[in-house]
């Protein structure tokens, strides 16, 4: 297949040229592109070097393309998803732009995978990486009885805000160590020591977008327009790896045997749920995993049937670039 990268020096690009290495992803020919300030710049893949061009306007840099994913903003996405399709190639973006537009699909396999297939625009949107853990977590349990209402609290690791973000919480932790003013810029406050329970703008209703994000996101990749999410979303001073405290409650009550035994088998999902040994899903030991982590199940003693569980996974990997990956996975039968 001849596969496409916008946005190929971030962040997140980089983790797709991994995640496609790992995954013996069939790329034939590779094109990388980037701004003008990473033109230029080499790139190595499974053994070969690739030079990232520059962006622009130029239809026949995509023509024959099968795939690109792309991962440079959301401004880039709209500006030139229409040179990126112009020749056929299938457009899977990272960005905000089209989520939630009603002929765009907002797939995560595990969940929805089949709606990729409905792509009249030839663009499939990757959704937010807290709302793509939550609802992997989420599907085996409404498997059994629809769910209602979903609370949740996210403790968002600082490479959710880029590569910058995280040298920033670095940079923090040293300065403070020696005794200097710590510089904030990629933050609301200081991240070093402390957590921001702020995390994009605030809108009119008192959420910031990020927890509106999950609130219109969950809707619309689960098909259930009644369920409803209440998201608070906080940044916490961890380098990588989302955590989610959720709480869900179905239309029936639900066993914490009847969630185990769905998580057990559910895809892409690895239940560490021993807490009288200390084992439980962490940060610390998940960075560059696949799957999302759930553990701390227990019944909710607010709300008899009501569940309550802790799930941790990689938002770089399965919250972008592997999720990614998968729906192209999924739509080529590859």
């Amino acid at each position: 297949m001849k596969v496409a990268i916008v946005g190929a020096s971030g962040a997140v690009g980089q983790e797709l040229l991994k995640v496609l290495e790992q995954q013996k992803f069939p790329v034939d020919e590779l094109l990388l592109f980037g701004s003008s300030r990473s033109a230029g710049r080499v790139v190595e893949y499974a053994g070969r070097k690739v030079t990232i061009k520059e962006l622009t306007h130029n239809e026949e840099d995509f023509a024959g393309v099968d795939v690109a994913f792309v991962s440079a903003g959301a401004s880039t996405s709209r500006e030139y998803a229409g040179t990126i399709t112009s020749g056929g190639a299938v457009m899977i973006d990272n960005s905000s732009a089209f989520r939630m537009d009603e002929d765009v699909p907002l797939v995560v396999p595990e969940v929805n995978g089949d709606d990729a297939f409905a792509a009249p625009r030839n663009i499939i949107a990757n959704p937010n990486c807290t709302t793509i853990q939550m609802v992997v977590t989420l599907k085996p349990i409404n498997d059994i009885s629809p769910i209602k209402r979903v609370h949740v609290s996210t403790y968002q690791a600082a490479s959710g805000a880029g590569a910058s973000a995280m040298e920033e919480l670095i940079e923090q932790h040293k300065a403070l160590a020696e005794g200097r003013e710590p510089k904030v810029e990629k933050f609301a406050h200081q991240l070093a020591y402390n957590v921001i329970p702020h995390i994009d703008v605030f809108m009119e209703n008192g959420y910031t977008k990020e927890e509106m994000k999950m609130y219109n996101e969950t809707k619309k990749i689960m098909h259930s327009p009644d369920i409803q999410v209440s998201a608070t979303c906080v940044r916490v001073p961890v380098m990588r790896a989302h955590s989610e405290a959720i709480w869900v409650e179905c239309e029936r009550p639900l066993s914490v045997d009847e969630a185990r035994a769905a998580f057990e088998k559910a895809a892409g999902i690895v239940l560490l749920d021993n807490p009288s040994e200390k084992q439980y899903p962490m940060p610390l030991h998940l960075a560059g995993v696949d799957p999302v982590y759930v553990g701390r199940l227990r019944e909710d003693i607010a709300v008899p049937g009501a569940l309550t569980f802790w799930a941790v996974s990689d938002q770089i990997k399965k919250g972008a670039a592997l999720n990614a990956v998968q729906i192209a996975r999924h739509l080529f039968k590859v």
